[in-house]
């Protein structure tokens, strides 16, 4: 029974309210196209800090590793883990970022034309957007998911609820671009951040550590703890995600981002180190509130049946995803459940304008550069840059409500991911390190990088395919391959063209 009541009301009501404020209220200071999408490069240290941490924590990162936590353990957390090690380990040696950002561009796309030349520029923008949208396209439906359940609304709210969030960061975006993104995430930080640290308390006061052990003993053995010997997860989920997390730290936009906003290079590999440990607890928070889940509730809470084996691999996925919601709308009280969903909506309002914003800003820069070469005024750059905003908020959302989300959410997101990571993060690493890459290889990578992911989500929707990419591939296997296949690609590609 959910306890959401006037008075949580009044505290969402009004962080909506302070939050739209400040978000719009800096919009007069962006006359640039430069300011729009990176600030003008004067993001300092503390600031950039809390904008990422508050960038990659969302509704749908608690929604997806709180699943992970019920279904596998503590062993769940193991992609956060290798996030802290990869975000650590190239902040402190400057592995390929410190290149990145002395070469003063705004999108690695723009990197790679010193290197691979313009056409190559132009197919990175389109495989980053593509792929970067696919995976952001359920971010919305997951957001509402959570705050229907939680809240207790009608599930034929869900609708609404996504297109009022929505809206509400389309506004602020719009008008306030990168610095807006800056300064609402540091309230958002805040706000995040007491309510993570809350709940978490309230569950290990009302559950305690021994009872989440012993839940995970119980459920998944040693498999709980080791995700080596878990069933369903083995060496290949940890390659795999440690592969996702290296290429990750260096390509995905949201995070190179804030790297090309700081105010200089150093600055920027401090955001990487001291924010390493943030995303260890991003996962492992969440991870202990499925855990808690896995606890206290019955399967016929969760699942409507005591025999859950028995549902559709959809309908299973959707109810374990779920569950984590569940529960936190059971035992969270009247004015901590208002922080709880103010906290939410900050990370999900954070999450979806910095993704707006950094979609656009690579149809902007590298996509449409053919069109306006530089040379389109900062007004008319304005204006097509703010309406790009508006179009992926108008995609998001027809994108949210249609597609049939298959199975783990976060085997989704790695999936469509690495439709653009595992060549963007190759073409990087070659750009920086090997002489002898080139627009072969380059094209060789892009190609057989998207071809792979590509393929997989098309087979894991179609019924004649569906069991052999599902049960026999797998999403791990299918992303080893993306990697070395788009790494062989460079190479060949790179050596089948005769020097000049």
């Amino acid at each position: 029974m959910t306890h959401f009541s006037w008075i949580d009301g009044s505290i969402v009501g009004l962080y909506i309210l302070a939050t739209m404020v400040a978000g719009i209220a800096v919009r007069k200071y962006v006359g640039k196209v430069e300011h729009f999408l990176i600030a003008g490069r004067e993001m300092k240290l503390y600031l950039g800090i809390a904008s990422l941490a508050a960038t990659e924590f969302g509704v749908v990162t608690c929604m997806y590793t709180s699943q992970s936590g019920y279904l596998n353990g503590f062993a769940g957390a193991t992609p956060g883990v290798l996030a802290a090690i990869a975000m650590f380990f190239v902040g402190y040696t400057g592995f390929c970022v410190k290149k990145l950002r002395d070469a003063n561009v705004m999108t690695i796309p723009e990197l790679f034309e010193l290197r691979y030349g313009s056409r190559i520029r132009w197919l990175s923008g389109v495989v980053i957007v593509l792929g970067g949208l696919l995976n952001m396209g359920v971010f919305l439906r997951m957001g509402g998911d959570f705050l229907v359940v939680v809240c207790g609304f009608d599930l034929r709210y869900l609708e609404i609820t996504m297109t009022a969030l929505l809206v509400a960061v389309a506004i602020y975006t719009i008008l306030g671009g990168m610095l807006s993104v800056l300064v609402t995430d540091f309230l958002q930080f805040i706000v995040m951040s007491a309510g993570l640290l809350a709940v978490t308390i309230l569950i290990l006061m009302k559950v305690g550590w021994s009872g989440l052990t012993a839940a995970v003993e119980q459920h998944y053995g040693a498999g709980g703890f080791n995700p080596f010997v878990h069933p369903k997860m083995g060496w290949e989920y940890v390659v795999a995600n440690g592969m996702l997390s290296l290429a990750m730290v260096l390509t995905w936009q949201t995070t190179i981002q804030r790297l090309l906003a700081a105010k200089d290079t150093k600055t920027g590999r401090q955001v990487y180190t001291r924010t390493s440990f943030f995303f260890l607890c991003r996962w492992l928070i969440p991870v202990i509130w499925g855990v808690a889940a896995l606890a206290v509730l019955t399967p016929q809470q969760v699942f409507g049946t005591t025999t859950p084996e028995l549902l559709a691999s959809d309908e299973f996925a959707r109810k374990t995803m779920l569950a984590m919601p569940m529960l936190l709308s059971q035992i969270v009280p009247v004015g901590l459940i208002g922080i709880l969903i103010a906290a939410m909506l900050a990370a999900d309002m954070s999450t979806d304008s910095s993704y707006m914003l950094t979609w656009s800003s690579v149809i902007y820069n590298d996509i449409l550069a053919p069109f306006h070469k530089h040379q389109w005024s900062e007004k008319r750059g304005l204006l097509v840059s703010r309406s790009i905003v508006a179009v992926i908020g108008v995609f998001l959302l027809m994108y949210g409500l249609w597609y049939p989300l298959q199975g783990s959410i976060w085997d989704y997101l790695t999936v469509t991911a690495n439709i653009y990571m595992s060549s963007m993060s190759v073409l990087l690493i070659a750009c920086c390190y090997w002489k002898r890459a080139n627009n072969w290889g380059a094209a060789g990578a892009i190609i057989f990088g998207g071809i792979v992911p590509i393929t997989f989500l098309i087979m894991e929707q179609l019924p004649a395919t569906q069991h052999f990419a599902k049960d026999i591939v797998g999403p791990h296997f299918s992303n080893i391959a993306t990697y070395l296949i788009a790494g062989i690609a460079m190479v060949v590609g790179s050596l089948l063209k005769p020097n000049k």
